[in-house]
């Protein structure tokens, strides 16, 4: 069996609110392995997205462990884990995230240049013409469609050529013909790159198309 890229053991997330502790995750234990796509599922409230973010590192586990890559992501401090992300990962999330004030392409080239990257501004051309936005490299957001952003959102999590891609609902805000295009791109930039994919979507066709899916209720793996 291929060795994993991502393991949780027995990861638990517990959040404060007003009425007292709230468990999000209890008990989760789950690996995912180099080049393998994986589906995360379940109603609302489920827990799917906290999950993912644990897995990024962008929120902490309270209880376990979650190792990537043979890190052990407990163990870094905040400025770690971002240059880890920087290093190995790519995240696409449902609002996009983009910077409004700068063009696609000045979007696709900011993590590229952030690592140090000299052809930042090639390689995040060379992207986005993959995601078909060769003609629209100049514009900013606000001159694009929901769907148009979400591609520009793929072009920035690929150009680093991450070994893993978390993406969190991708195609959540888009129409069907749109979500169907960001799902095929999705997956071209898996096989293009070779990244080990995990995806949260409520779509069943995108569920589908990952080699294995995995169904969380009320944040347990069922």
């Amino acid at each position: 069996m291929p060795d994993p890229v991502l393991t949780l053991v027995d990861t638990s997330l517990t959040l404060k609110g007003n009425a007292g502790p709230v468990d999000i995750l209890r008990g989760i234990d789950l690996s995912v392995t180099r080049g393998e796509t994986l589906g995360l599922t379940g109603p609302s409230g489920s827990g799917k997205s906290s999950l993912l973010m644990l897995m990024g590192g962008l929120e902490r586990a309270t209880g376990g462990q979650v190792t990537v890559l043979d890190h052990e992501l407990g163990a870094m401090n905040e400025d770690q884990l971002a240059r880890f992300r920087r290093d190995h990962m790519g995240v696409v999330f449902q609002s996009f995230h983009l910077i409004p004030t700068m063009t696609a392409l000045e979007n696709v080239a900011t993590p590229l240049e952030l690592a140090g990257a000299r052809d930042a501004f090639d390689r995040a051309a060379t992207e986005l013409q993959a995601v078909g936005l060769g003609d629209r490299m100049d514009h900013y957001p606000a001159q694009m469609s929901g769907g148009e952003q979400q591609r520009v959102a793929l072009a920035r999590a690929a150009a680093p050529r991450p070994q893993i891609l978390l993406a969190d609902e991708p195609t959540g805000n888009l129409d069907g013909t749109t979500g169907q295009a960001i799902m095929d791109l999705l997956f071209g930039l898996r096989d293009r790159h070779g990244a080990t994919l995990v995806l949260v979507t409520h779509a069943p066709e995108l569920a589908e198309r990952c080699d294995r899916v995995v169904h969380l209720t009320d944040g347990v793996l069922a």
